[in-house]
């Protein structure tokens, strides 16, 4: 809860951070979602809204990639569609074919993922995500770097949901621009973006962001003294 309240606090956040976990038991004191979405991210906005919930691999059939990036066993009918997808990405050359195999994917059997607003969660996350502008997003980039958990990965934003394997592969962070379905699904404003970072790093974070956030007000002070002289 403590993290939580100096993210906000310090970034001055709209949204919620939210606490992910993946785990082969049901975790205690959590409910199970009571609605499957058609998207995987729709749950990050759940989430960031104050419910905390888990869902099961069936919870992610809505979304093929989606359950594709956190290695679900997918139904012929959801595989089918998620080649359908990819397919139509590689005529509009979204994609090539070649990068396919290069997404982030969680590894192990999928049993269930839980979901809650960070103040809130019961469970341990292994996953902080923080949706915000560029200036917020900045601020956590600049904390990530001083903490010495910086990846030099791309911020590409497609497909979103990867963000999430590559936390966990990594045990650090990423940026992500957000691909146009998480946009979609989620209701993201086109000036927000993601921060996401493995849940035991974020106390290193936090101690570089307090910096981070003084030190940047101290030279909005110089740089405008500046602009203004």
């Amino acid at each position: 809860m403590r993290h939580a309240a100096q993210l906000t606090s310090l970034l001055d956040l709209d949204r919620a951070p939210v606490a992910i976990s993946f785990s082969d038991e049901a975790p205690e004191g959590v409910a199970a979602l009571e609605e499957s979405a058609v998207s995987g991210c729709t749950y990050w906005k759940t989430a960031a809204d104050g419910e905390s919930f888990y869902t099961v691999a069936a919870d992610h059939y809505g979304c093929p990639v989606g359950a594709h990036t956190h290695g679900i066993d997918m139904p012929e009918d959801v595989q089918a569609e998620l080649m359908g997808v990819i397919g139509t990405m590689v005529e509009l050359h979204y994609i090539e074919m070649e990068e396919v195999p290069g997404i982030p994917q969680l590894e192990g059997d999928f049993n269930f993922a839980s979901y809650a607003p960070l103040g809130d969660a019961t469970f341990e996350a292994q996953v902080v995500l923080v949706t915000g502008n560029a200036r917020q997003i900045m601020l956590l980039v600049e904390a990530a770097h001083a903490a010495g958990i910086a990846t030099d990965g791309s911020m590409v934003g497609r497909p979103t949901c990867a963000a999430i394997p590559a936390v966990i592969q990594s045990g650090q962070c990423v940026t992500n621009l957000a691909c146009i379905g998480n946009r979609i699904y989620t209701e993201l404003s086109d000036d927000q973006l993601y921060f996401a970072v493995s849940g035991d790093k974020l106390p290193s974070v936090l101690e570089k962001l307090e910096v981070a956030v003084n030190a940047n007000n101290e030279l909005t002070a110089y740089h405008t003294a500046r602009l203004n002289a």
